[in-house]
């Protein structure tokens, strides 16, 4: 297998502020990473401005890959329209490549007919807004039950048909690819690959919410491994993305050991 390459959200170490999280990348030779609009107290949402993230990154010597996320894209309307442009402004003038869209997750817009029609809709608008500002947009499916766009198949449909490939592209979650169930990966259509892993042994599949989410080690369950080493022998050549969401994994004296272990299990392992 080819070396992988990885790149760190900042829900890896949510508890550190913008400057000090890309000098943690730095310090584990990852080169990219993942800045976030809902960090209370933290770049964007404390109003620190796009170019001063852009310079932060660049004395790092960051790749600002994403910023994650412009919420319930797939619910299109004024307000939304608004929030896209705000967002994709900002990741253009902070140098992000992309901007990750997250759908609905509240058990509305699920219908079938319904979740296809919202869904072109919401794309054929920011392939517009995305593509006038140079910027990318990565299409999140989620696994949970209640979320109106689990499927990665109906995700590259919907960009097929609104003429997308080149505005869009899916983030394979693994968390979210092992709770949806649907066995394809389309790697092809993939800009970016999101790691966690879940340890718990008494928590059902069914019942496995972000929390659950910790750095992925030999007591995963999701199969971080076998997805990595498919998607890749599927072609894919891009970054996997630490997105740790658990509490336990937030509070860590030392994040950096931590990461520094995952990374050396993954290299190992895939």
């Amino acid at each position: 297998m080819p070396a992988v390459s990885f790149a760190l959200n900042h829900m890896a170490a949510p508890g550190l502020s913008i400057e000090p999280f890309f000098a943690l990348a730095k310090t584990l030779g990852i080169a990219s990473v993942e800045i976030r609009n809902d960090l209370a107290g933290n770049a964007i949402i404390d109003g620190t401005l796009a170019s001063a993230v852009r310079a932060m990154a660049a004395e790092n010597g960051m790749s600002i890959t994403s910023i994650n996320a412009l919420q319930r894209f797939n619910e299109w309307n004024a307000t939304r329209e608004a929030e896209a442009i705000e967002l994709a402004d900002y990741a253009r003038d902070a140098g992000a490549q992309a901007l990750v869209l997250v759908p609905v997750n509240d058990g509305t817009g699920q219908a079938d007919g319904e979740r296809q029609r919202n869904l072109r809709t919401a794309l054929s608008a920011l392939k517009t807004i995305l593509g006038d500002r140079g910027v990318r947009g990565l299409v999140e499916p989620l696994g949970f039950e209640i979320c109106s766009l689990r499927s990665k198949r109906e995700a590259a449909e919907a960009i097929e048909d609104v003429g997308g490939t080149g505005a869009f592209r899916m983030v394979h979650d693994t968390f979210h690819h092992h709770l949806a169930g649907e066995p394809d990966l389309f790697p092809g259509m993939t800009g970016l690959v999101h790691i966690s892993g879940v340890d718990d042994p008494g928590v059902t599949v069914p019942d496995m919410r972000d929390p659950h989410r910790v750095l992925v080690d030999a007591g995963d369950r999701l199969d971080n491994v076998g997805q990595i080493r498919a998607l890749i022998a599927g072609g894919y050549k891009g970054l996997l993305s630490f997105e740790p969401f658990s509490p336990v994994v937030h509070k860590l004296a030392d994040p950096r050991s931590a990461l520094a272990e995952s990374i050396a299990f993954i290299r190992a392992s895939v």
